[in-house]
């Protein structure tokens, strides 16, 4: 007889998800997994849809990221339509840049400022009703501000490449649909205090020094926490820079040794394989060659920061060899640090934001390009969380007979159950009674992921919480009750 402790829903991500720790007669962890227990479906929903409403269609399964998902399908079906993915007229490229990279500016200063911050400034153990938004809000006020209107400012770049904040449809099949009209462009270059672009890159790098400042005085807690070696895959240009639009796939060992070579992404299947376990929905990527036990990898900021081999930005540039030099070039394994990761690369967009803005190729007259029809396309795109896949079949008559998506969080599954096992092992292996510190300290190591767990926006209002604690003869000797803000 074992144990069990069950977390329901796990909050500040979006999405839906429970953790279940299993531990034996003495209290220590015999098993600790992360359920995915939504189901979508969206692979099969697109199956007899027209090929051209996939990029719309698609990107319904957020609400959070819906550009990642519009801009991969919109890939996908480039080739479909016989576009080469960097034969793009330049203005189509740049807009869909723009879109993007407005995207992740506000994915990640959401993450920060709202879901991840309140651990930070308040700590894994304070009072639930004050470890939130509304908590920072009140004892942090500008931070606050600060927070919601960098989000706005990426929500604004969203508006006027993809027509809205929220499911635009900015990126068609082989281009766009919109430029950027001269006074769209002067708004967000030029814009009244914050809402410009020189406003945001000075935020992003307090963000960055932010972040800093608060390691150099919680370095066990940063370096240690939910921290473990892993392989980390992502897209990298070809000259082996961060990119988060288009690239190759490369995947580094904890060494920082290469375990994949620049692959072109096309040919994902040939590399990437799925396992399925009948305790969550959501799949267990591995790399073939290296098979399940040892193939997995993690994605996202810290994967990025450790794949690449630079950053093409300068600020962001110099933060990025502080971020190595802590490490000593080696990769950077601590889970903790993806939040230090993340903040380097929303200064990073914000200054690729403020070039494009400046660019005359926003206003050009080209909008879309078109080729040969093809049967099949595949559609890779780096998404705030981490490496996106959409891959496409159509039949004869243009119909979608084959969807399949790898989105971020699923990538990262295996690495975020293995930091749940490390944590519950630290927190939670010979307790008797449950505090909602113990539970908390899970939920940030979940967190520091930025999980969305069924790639969809997560519950507003209050979502119900029970913990039960049995001993080994399965009687209930504690009980942990609340209803717990999302």
């Amino acid at each position: 007889m074992t144990k069990k402790i069950t977390i329901e829903p796990v909050t500040r991500v979006e999405g839906h998800g429970k953790v279940t720790i299993h531990l034996d007669e003495e209290g220590n962890i015999v098993q600790s997994r992360l359920h995915i227990v939504e189901f979508r479906g969206f692979e099969r929903f697109v199956q007899g849809r027209p090929y051209w409403e996939v990029p719309v269609l698609v990107q319904r399964l957020c609400g959070i990221c819906p550009v990642s998902h519009l801009l991969a399908a919109a890939k996908a079906m480039d080739v479909i339509v016989g576009v080469d993915p960097e034969d793009l007229s330049p203005t189509a490229e740049k807009m869909r840049r723009l879109m993007h990279y407005g995207q992740f500016f506000q994915s990640h200063a959401l993450h920060f400022f709202h879901l991840a911050s309140p651990d930070l400034l308040f700590g894994i153990d304070a009072p639930v009703e004050k470890r939130n938004i509304i908590g920072v809000a009140r004892e942090h006020k500008d931070l606050a501000v600060q927070g919601v209107m960098m989000r706005k400012f990426g929500q604004e770049i969203i508006r006027l490449t993809a027509g809205k904040k929220i499911h635009g449809t900015g990126a068609i099949p082989g281009g766009i649909n919109k430029n950027l009209s001269p006074e769209e462009r002067d708004f967000l270059l030029k814009g009244k205090n914050p809402l410009n672009a020189d406003k945001m890159i000075s935020w992003a790098l307090d963000a960055v020094n932010l972040f800093k400042f608060y390691h150099a005085s919680h370095r066990d807690f940063i370096d240690k926490f939910a921290a473990f070696p892993s392989n980390h895959l992502s897209l990298v240009r070809k000259d082996g820079a961060l990119d988060i639009y288009h690239g190759v796939l490369r995947s580094i060992d904890q060494d920082g040794n290469k375990i994949l070579h620049d692959v072109d992404y096309s040919d994902y299947l040939d590399y990437i394989g799925e396992e399925v376990k009948s305790w969550s929905y959501t799949k267990f990527p591995f790399l073939r060659h290296l098979g399940k036990e040892n193939g997995w990898y993690r994605v996202g900021p810290l994967a990025r920061l450790n794949t690449c081999d630079f950053i093409p930005t300068p600020l962001a540039q110099k933060e990025w060899e502080e971020f190595k030099a802590y490490t000593k070039g080696k990769p950077n394994n601590m889970t903790m640090h993806t939040h230090w990761a993340r903040l380097i690369e929303t200064l990073h967009a914000a200054e690729v934001i403020k070039d494009l803005l400046i660019d005359p190729d926003l206003q050009g007259e080209e909008l879309i390009r078109k080729g040969d029809k093809k049967f099949e396309g595949v559609g890779v795109i780096e998404a705030p969380r981490g490496t996106l896949f959409h891959h496409y079949k159509i039949n004869d008559d243009d119909l979608v007979s084959m969807a399949n998506l790898i989105v971020s969080t699923t990538h990262n599954n295996e690495p975020m159950n293995r930091s749940v096992r490390l944590v519950a092992e630290e927190k939670l292996a010979g307790q008797k009674m449950i505090t909602e510190g113990m539970l908390n300290a899970i939920e940030v190591a979940i967190r520091a992921y930025d999980p969305c767990l069924s790639c969809a926006t997560h519950a507003m209002g209050q979502m119900p919480l029970e913990v039960s604690l049995y001993n080994n003869e399965n009687e209930l000797i504690d009980r942990f009750y609340s209803y717990r803000r999302g």
